[in-house]
């Protein structure tokens, strides 16, 4: 009898392994951001390309160097875009049990988030809106909000965005209405602390600015609840320290801008105070990968947690 229940145990743990259903490594998991590039698997009214074969393939192939126990994706296109995604990793050893697809105002690409943790409750945000110059607008792309269970112990909130890009729009100025979508998303966080100034809280995605705008400062916040900027770098053998006044010369730029030839650093992995304590510098960083611009214009990023603490 005990050795059949050992039998047994051995294989739900082996099985829960391979599913992806579990964090690799115990105590430890992981949480990703990547902008998947017009990830379309039909056109749209202003977006006609599909994502190529080539482009899907190495999406996938990123997302599996990071191996995420979660990832929050934007310019996802319609939900059948996530599930092919979603069905494509498992297809190839990794598998999502969990997800979540939000829309907003935007009817061509969105924010979704995967997960192989359990997701326990959604709270997505939709129609925030906003006045410019006497005139309303609403968040193009709208929030997920999802609280993740790690284990019985550890709970935390991740909530996901892609704010108002840096292209010229013809209805307001572009820096502005970025600016407002991260004042909403600043007041989200504002109302967590509200409720639990203890709150384990992700704050991520494709916001569009550096780190010295005013829309990053927004969401950063000052003071008691100042989001903590993990700034995830290659892991190229920096390991000097830099200028202690701005920080260490790594290679952090995650974004890749055709037009203007330039590389900069504009998707983020932010935390709340809490699930800093929980955070692990080492295994954080920018995925620096061979032909990475096959799969997208942005480079993703990760971060690594252990629930020891």
């Amino acid at each position: 009898m005990a050795k059949l229940l050992f039998a047994c145990i051995r294989f739900l743990v082996v099985s829960s392994v391979l599913l992806g259903s579990t964090p690799l490594h115990a105590g430890t998991f992981r949480v990703a951001t990547y902008n998947v590039e017009n990830y379309l698997d039909q056109p749209t009214g202003s977006r006609p390309q599909v994502k190529s074969a080539e482009a899907r393939a190495k999406v996938r192939e990123s997302i599996r160097a990071l191996n995420p126990d979660v990832v929050a994706l934007e310019e996802i296109g319609g939900l059948s875009a996530l599930m092919e995604l979603r069905a494509s990793l498992r297809a190839e050893g990794l598998e999502f049990r969990d997800w979540e697809y939000v829309t907003g105002a935007d009817t061509n690409v969105h924010v979704a988030v995967l997960s192989r943790l359990p997701i326990i409750a959604r709270r997505p945000h939709t129609n925030d809106a906003f006045l410019l110059d006497g005139r309303a607008f609403r968040v193009k792309r709208g929030f997920a909000e999802v609280d993740v269970r790690v284990n019985t112990d550890f709970t935390f909130t991740l909530l996901a965005g892609h704010l108002k890009s840096r292209l010229a729009a013809p209805d307001a100025d572009e820096a502005e209405e970025r600016l407002a979508e991260a004042k909403i998303l600043r007041r989200i966080v504002d109302e967590h602390f509200a409720r639990q100034p203890d709150v384990r809280l992700i704050v991520l995605g494709d916001f569009n600015d550096t780190k010295d705008t005013e829309a990053i400062k927004a969401i950063i916040g000052r003071g008691k609840f100042k989001l903590t900027d993990t700034r995830p770098a290659e892991r190229n053998g920096d390991d000097t320290p830099g200028n202690s006044r701005i920080g260490p010369r790594t290679i952090t730029w995650t974004y890749y801008y055709g037009k203007d030839d330039t590389y900069s650093r504009i998707d983020y992995i932010l935390l709340s105070p809490a699930m800093a304590r929980d955070w692990v510098r080492g295994g954080t960083y920018v995925l620096a990968k061979p032909n990475w611009g096959v799969g997208s214009d942005h480079r993703p990023i990760v971060a690594e947690f252990e629930t020891a603490n």
